[in-house]
């Protein structure tokens, strides 16, 4: 089994804390908890080809005003850019931090995971903006910590993009 680092990054309050402990436990709780700095969880997922040990970093919140550390970086295997359906904002901060990981990381495989797919009344993404985006080569999925929708799905599709790399 061989194992791989990889990263959730996004806005304060997008869902990425949400969205691992419903993958890693099961669970979800409608309790805001603010991630300081980084909390680490690991779970496996069978690949056809072998299974993958996922070290899952879930990094704090970052907004206009704030910085990721780069430190926290080194030896990603692949990221989530998690953004959320309610807060358009969220995606510029998303468009952002892609264009900072590229040119300190490289080419790394990536996931964009539009969370909060249960609220559809409350969604606020430019549905052209997203396609856009999915021409120039983005993978984006549409996630649910709540119900579970595709959390599962976009693990796995992250380890397989890591695999192919």
């Amino acid at each position: 089994m061989i194992a791989k680092k990889i990263c959730l990054i996004g806005s304060f309050a997008v869902g990425k804390t949400s969205l691992v402990r419903r993958f890693v436990e099961s669970i979800f709780s409608e309790k805001y908890q603010t991630t300081i700095g980084v909390k680490i969880d690991k779970k496996i997922v069978q690949i056809p080809s072998q299974d993958v040990q996922l070290m899952i970093w879930d990094m704090e919140g970052r907004d206009e005003f704030s910085q990721h550390r780069t430190s926290y970086f080194r030896g990603a295997a692949g990221y989530f850019l998690v953004i959320d359906s309610t807060r358009p904002e969220t995606l510029e901060v998303a468009l952002e931090t892609q264009e900072e990981l590229q040119g300190q990381l490289g080419e790394l495989p990536f996931i964009a995971l539009i969370t909060k797919r249960d609220l559809t009344e409350q969604r606020r993404l430019d549905p052209h903006r997203l396609a856009t985006m999915e021409e120039s080569g983005w993978e984006i999925l549409e996630t649910s910590a709540k119900t579970g929708i595709n959390v599962e799905r976009a693990f796995q599709r992250l380890a397989e993009k890591i695999l192919d790399s």
